[in-house]
């Protein structure tokens, strides 16, 4: 899976997910400072789904003048965001057999919920 991590994202799960052959950019340390309009944007342009823990994600994805085609945005929600509390969360993303592209979806213990990029 082609990823690109928020900065926010633990670095352990991080290196997990490349650990396990997907391809991960990790804001934090492949593109410090970047907005998270510009990561939207980067994430679009190479079809990487984004994996944050920062709703602020979900309001741009839906506001975009272009919905989202080849990505999406996953938010996991658990706290506190601890590796070990994230773990169960990222499993689910993981095993889960679904196209994450042209969705905005949230994950937390009780579950995934998808929802369809808002088209203009």
């Amino acid at each position: 899976m082609r990823l690109l991590a928020d900065e926010n994202f633990p670095k352990p799960i991080v290196e997990a997910f490349r650990a396990g052959g997907h391809d991960v950019l990790w804001a934090r340390t492949d593109l410090p400072g970047t907005s998270d309009v510009a990561l939207l944007d980067l994430a679009e342009a190479e079809a990487r789904i984004v994996l944050t823990l920062d709703k602020d994600f979900w309001q741009i994805a839906v506001q975009r003048r272009s919905p989202l085609a080849q990505s999406g945005v996953v938010l996991f929600r658990v706290h506190p965001a601890t590796p070990e509390r994230l773990a169960p969360l990222v499993d689910a993303f993981a095993a889960a057999d679904t196209s994450w592209a042209s969705h905005i979806s949230i994950i937390t213990i009780d579950g995934i919920q998808m929802v369809a990029a808002r088209r203009k």
